[in-house]
């Protein structure tokens, strides 16, 4: 079966704050919370719309992922530690995204347009060793969480950024750049609230709804209240 152009994500939980959960720690295991963000997008692409119910093998997890055995077992312990998923609702090799309703509290995840031969392609620069690895994901997750279904962005403010990853202020910039250098967002330059005069960063999915962008709605910018996001 083709892969969709994107997926339904229950959202409530990265509203609430819940990816403050996964952190890089001096413990040695931050690259788990890394791990457990990449399984969530590949379970993600592959749950039933209808059921938030997804059946997918290792041997699935791993071509999606590029992740190693062990690494899988951490990450999908640590997701259902923290409540986003449900391991064999339906007996072996199925996961259920927790609080999926296809009516209300979801985002549009990108799905189609992030692979390429059976694998995800950004994860092909994820070795798993570096704190910004984490800190993209955290804010890809966020973004999707908080896309505007009018403009198609996302605009949050570093400060907002912090309070509901918890990536730190100062590390912000760096996860973002790479976030753009992987093609899974555009930086996007928008009217600023604040200052009649100024600009400000706001933050569109690569692959989800590709018709709506500054080229389509650029002149109406200033009408709508991104702060209402």
């Amino acid at each position: 079966m083709e892969m969709t152009k994107w997926v339904r994500l229950p959202s409530d939980w990265i509203n609430e704050g819940g990816l403050k959960e996964l952190r890089w720690g001096s413990d040695g295991l931050g690259s788990n919370s890394t791990a457990a963000l990449m399984i969530l997008v590949a379970i993600a692409h592959v749950t039933d719309d209808k059921s938030g119910v997804a059946r997918t093998t290792y041997d699935g997890l791993q071509g999606a992922t590029g992740l190693s055995r062990a690494k899988l077992s951490n990450g999908l312990d640590l997701l259902e530690r923290i409540g986003v998923i449900k391991r064999a609702p339906e007996g072996r090799s199925t996961y259920k995204l927790s609080r999926f309703d296809p009516t209300k509290g979801w985002a549009k995840l990108p799905a189609r347009s992030m692979y390429s031969s059976g694998r995800i392609v950004a994860f092909d620069d994820f070795k798993l060793r570096r704190v910004v690895e984490l800190d993209a994901l955290k804010l890809f997750f966020l973004f999707v969480a908080r896309r505007d279904r009018n403009t198609n962005m996302a605009k949050i403010s570093y400060g907002t950024i912090q309070e509901y990853s918890g990536v730190e202020r100062v590390r912000i910039k760096t996860a973002i750049s790479f976030l753009a250098s992987l093609s899974l967002v555009y930086v996007e330059r928008v009217p600023s609230k604040s200052n009649e005069y100024g600009v400000a960063n706001a933050y569109r999915i690569v692959g989800v709804d590709t018709s709506i962008h500054m080229g389509t709605i650029g002149r109406s910018m200033d009408s709508y209240d991104f702060d209402s996001i």
